[in-house]
């Protein structure tokens, strides 16, 4: 586990808005799951929030461009704003990938934290390879990897090495988030 940038207040007291990110395969999910479990809140895969158009486009294997995200980030931004509004916790699954991405979501939702699960592009392609009925083909890998922009400077958030088993991420996680809250 590296990096703690910008470590200030994780959330107010009602709660914790939370984007795990990272690039597809690194567990955002299952993490996300297990860390709004923890923090007796709720997960959503921002996968969900995608419009269809986008949907169909990444099923053929298209990489979205930045047009194709935008009103995605927006509504990923919303999502953790409207939680806020509502004193509650929300922790939602989002790749993130370029700081203009968590900037548009910061924008909606300014109190955001980032858990950024990566790791070596081998251990990403092997997850990749054996998850079955998921939209997003392995060979988009490397597009997404040149397109990862990390953690930096005041963006509030920690980087997590995904080779830890994801209870294990999970728990160091949410041991953060509170540390910080």
């Amino acid at each position: 586990m590296t990096g703690n940038h910008g470590a200030g207040p994780a959330a107010e007291a009602a709660g914790y808005r939370v984007v795990v990110m990272g690039v597809s395969g690194s567990g955002k999910t299952t993490v996300g799951e297990l860390i709004a479990n923890d923090l007796g809140g709720d997960f959503v895969d921002g996968d969900a929030l995608h419009p269809a158009a986008n949907i169909a486009k990444m099923s053929r294997g298209i990489p979205l461009d930045d047009d194709d995200r935008g009103p995605w980030l927006q509504e990923v931004g919303a999502r953790l704003e409207l939680a806020r509004a509502e004193g509650r916790t929300l922790v939602l699954g989002c790749s993130a990938l370029k700081r203009s991405y968590r900037d548009v979501i910061r924008a909606g939702a300014p109190e955001t934290v980032f858990v950024h699960l990566h790791g070596s592009r081998d251990l990403l392609w092997e997850r990749m390879q054996v998850r079955p009925g998921h939209f997003m083909p392995a060979s988009l890998l490397d597009s997404q990897l040149a397109t990862l922009e990390m953690l930096e400077g005041e963006e509030h958030g920690r980087v997590f090495d995904v080779s830890a088993d994801p209870e294990t991420l999970a728990s160091v996680a949410t041991a953060w988030l509170r540390s910080t809250h």
